[in-house]
């Protein structure tokens, strides 16, 4: 019998003295999911630099998916973000679940300044949207693990041959109601990220002026 091929979708566990973390609550949700002919496979990421990293690289070598989304809690955001850009800086403001507080540190020592994620963000945008999911393009992950885990599931994706035709990016979502406001329901949440898996699934294609390179 032959496997579905998988999504693998990472969510956070709670930092900064909260109780829940919004990403892993809906990454959870999705775990074991069918959706356009994949299997969905939820993992929690420890909010730890360099942790967190190490443990998305062994998730993507246990499960060999065909399509990574990395998922994380933006408090102060309304919207689902697509994440557009992961910058090869880890500068935290506050420290990490194990006390590490790296400043103005790369997050890949000589690697490139930056990467474009590797998903239709658009395609996803206008499909939420038509959802009546609250949806938008972020020009930036910030500096916390968040983008972290972004920068090197992207380095990790360039470098390897053996993940080539892996495609990639990072989706932040607000806060639960529980957690504080501007905040998005579970449910708009879950129901957001299976659209947006979705989408990237059936559109093979990142923003055409994204892989061109364009600036204007």
């Amino acid at each position: 019998m032959l496997t579905a091929p998988v999504v693998l979708l990472t969510g956070f566990e709670p930092f900064g003295g909260e109780t829940a973390n919004a990403s892993e609550r809906a990454v959870q949700a999705l775990h074991g999911a069918a959706l356009a002919g994949h299997r969905v496979v939820g993992a929690r990421l420890p909010v730890t630099f360099g942790d967190a990293r190490g443990t998305l690289e062994r998730l993507i070598r246990q499960y060999r998916p065909v399509l990574v989304i990395a998922t994380g809690q933006a408090g102060g955001r309304a919207a689902l973000s697509l994440e557009r850009v992961a910058i090869n800086v880890d500068d935290a403001r506050i420290a990490d679940n194990a006390g590490r507080q790296p400043i103005d540190c790369p997050v890949v020592a000589g690697g490139p300044v930056a990467y474009f994620s590797s998903l239709p963000i658009k395609a996803m945008h206008a499909g939420l949207v038509r959802n009546g999911v609250a949806a938008e393009v972020s020009q930036t992950a910030g500096t916390f693990v968040c983008n972290h885990v972004f920068y090197g599931l992207m380095h990790l994706l360039a470098i390897d041959p053996t993940l080539a035709g892996v495609r990639g990016g990072f989706i932040h979502l607000p806060w639960l109601p529980t957690q504080g406001h501007p905040s998005l329901p579970l449910e708009s949440a879950v129901s957001g990220l299976a659209i947006a898996i979705q989408t990237a699934l059936v559109h093979r294609s990142a923003d055409l002026q994204v892989a061109a390179g364009a600036t204007h």
